[in-house]
């Protein structure tokens, strides 16, 4: 005789809420290295934004795109610590990137070749540094349509902005990069 009891659902049909966010990390440690300036502050974010997720899974997992609802936790936890470390001075890492790469592989590699992505971690850190001087709003839409291919209709939807104060935050985001790009390179000019 056939055993007529109901089988239990195959726990492999949905994904866990850690198996998406697990999913989710690399993308997001990375753009919160962006937000909050150094890995440390970017791993404590990321953290945070699980917990935060956490309380309600189903929300998470119900939600049409995963990542930009960890992205919108992300960037209001980076937010969040900005305002409570404001008085704190930050210290710019960029001196100490500049002696580790100066000596080592880049020192061997010659035009056009593989420097062991030195070159590649250098312009990650100078983008990081850029977009340190935005606001978080600017710097979320510069991230989720410049970096993320997002469009601006999305990525407004995603910041739950309209999508004129969204092109607003963008524009205005650009131009003030624009700005630091030439006060860069008139600051290096008169060396």
């Amino acid at each position: 005789m056939a055993d007529a009891r109901p089988t239990p659902a195959s726990p492999a049909a949905a994904p866990t809420f850690d198996e998406v966010f697990c999913g989710l990390l690399p993308r997001l440690y990375r753009r919160a290295v962006m937000l909050a300036g150094s890995r440390q502050t970017a791993e404590d974010v990321v953290h945070e934004a699980y917990l935060k997720l956490a309380r309600r899974p189903q929300r998470f997992l119900a939600h049409p795109e995963p990542y930009a609802y960890a992205f919108t936790a992300v960037l209001n936890v980076a937010r969040d610590a900005h305002r409570k470390d404001r008085r704190q001075v930050l210290v710019d890492g960029m001196a100490e990137v500049e002696e580790q790469g100066s000596g080592g592989a880049a020192a061997g590699a010659g035009p056009g070749g593989w420097d062991g992505g030195v070159e590649r971690r250098q312009a990650e850190i100078e983008a990081v540094r850029l977009l340190r001087k935005l606001s978080h709003r600017q710097a979320g839409i510069v991230i989720l349509v410049d970096l993320d291919g997002y469009t601006l209709d999305q990525a407004a939807k995603i910041m739950k902005v309209h999508r004129g104060t969204a092109a607003r935050h963008r524009a205005r985001a650009l131009d003030r990069l624009r700005a630091l790009l030439v006060e860069s390179e008139h600051g290096q000019a008169g060396r």
